[in-house]
């Protein structure tokens, strides 16, 4: 067995949350292979696929030195939420009334990505692999990953990070509990006639939900969680025909008209989804490849990377006869994300249900709550805690 193809941990998925357990691992001292596609160059352009990052995100990011090589003209902080309901109901987040610094961080993907890859090119103990898994062999003291290159890796643990459609957790054998929303994400960005004030905005609209999210130079991101039918006509729209449409279902927000700096939208299908386990004999599961949840509260990244935050300290952690694959240590982390994947998976799954209820009843209960929650000071601060991480 070459020495040059065995490792600790082979990291499988080459998104944000791959490149990030790779790094974090390799701050471990672990010896890791990444299966990851290269690098995108760099663009001008405002990357449509956004991500709402937490305390807990920046943290992890901060730790592996990442945070402070973003190009911070890209990145811009939420202070305020006003969510609105469907029949008047609103309530206002606040982070000057929470006592927290901010409660998220706007940034493209394309701008965290180049700041891992750029970390990437400085950490010796990773390999990165182009190539693609095509078998995964798993026994009592290795797991063996065949590439589509020909070349053979060996790991005591192979880490999916690869997904929704994780081919990992496919060859794990691990089944996966799927709700399609029948909804598709509506992604674009537009530069607003007026100030955004660092606040991200949200609307249930008929089962649908919309967000403008605040970004540099008085740009905003859309993210229209919208039916699949009326997707397909708000993606066939050309840009200045989408901008009035936004513009007009996002008048409460104040920001005047809206000019789109997207060449198109772009869209993505939504699902809950849920892995039975998160773990096999030397397999772990973190990111969409273990759980996907409703866009409607930014919260998919962020408990993605909280996977890789627990990780990392479980496999730090671990006993010194104990290797990265041992069950018990895998079964330490299985345990220790349970609760917190259950628990927002249940919160998006729970709104997303609750907005999509027809009929006045259910309209006006909704929308006092909406109230109730905005005129209780406490229960926003518990909230706002919870989306932190």
């Amino acid at each position: 067995m070459s020495n040059s193809n065995s490792f600790d941990v082979i990291v499988v998925g080459g998104g944000l949350v791959g490149k990030s357990t790779a790094l974090l691992l390799a701050q471990a001292r672990l010896k890791v292979a990444l299966l990851a596609r290269p690098a995108t160059a760099p663009s001008d352009a405002w990357d449509a696929r956004i991500y709402s990052l937490s305390a807990s995100s920046q943290t992890l990011l901060e730790r592996m030195r990442v945070w402070q090589a973003l190009d911070a003209a890209r990145v811009n902080p939420v202070y305020d939420m006003e969510v609105f309901g469907d029949a008047r109901g609103a309530v206002h987040f606040s982070a000057y009334q929470a006592a927290v610094p901010q409660l998220a961080w706007i940034a493209e993907s394309s701008n965290v990505e180049r700041a891992l890859d750029a970390a990437l090119r400085f950490a010796p103990q990773i390999q990165v692999f182009d190539a693609r898994g095509v078998a995964l062999a798993v026994s009592a003291e290795r797991a063996t990953l065949e590439l589509d290159d020909g070349a053979t890796l060996h790991a005591a643990l192979v880490v999916g990070a690869d997904g929704a459609h994780s081919w990992v957790r496919e060859q794990a054998g691990i089944a996966v509990q799927r709700r399609d929303y029948r909804q598709v994400g509506v992604v674009a960005n537009f530069r607003a006639e007026r100030a955004h004030r660092d606040t991200a905005y949200q609307w249930f609209r008929d089962g649908e939900i919309i967000a403008l999210l605040p970004l540099p130079q008085q740009h905003v991101s859309l993210v229209w969680s919208a039916f699949a039918d009326h997707a397909d006509e708000l993606l066939a729209l050309p840009p200045a025909a989408l901008a009035a449409e936004v513009t007009r279902v996002s008048g409460d927000a104040g920001l005047g008209e809206l000019t789109c700096v997207s060449a198109s939208a772009q869209g993505f299908p939504l699902a809950l989804s849920e892995a039975n386990r998160l773990i096999s004999p030397r397999i772990a599961l973190v990111g969409d490849a273990a759980h996907t949840v409703h866009p409607l509260a930014g919260q998919g990244m962020n408990l993605g990377l909280r996977d890789v935050t627990v990780l990392g300290e479980v496999l730090a952690a671990r006993e010194g006869f104990r290797d990265c694959g041992d069950f018990t240590v895998l079964r330490r982390y299985e345990r220790a994300r349970r609760e917190d994947i259950r628990r927002m998976a249940l919160t998006c799954d729970g709104l997303q249900r609750l907005f999509a209820l027809p009929g006045p009843v259910m309209q006006r209960l909704r929308n006092t709550g909406l109230d109730w929650v905005n005129a209780t000071p406490f229960l926003k601060k518990f909230l706002v805690g919870r989306a932190l991480g």
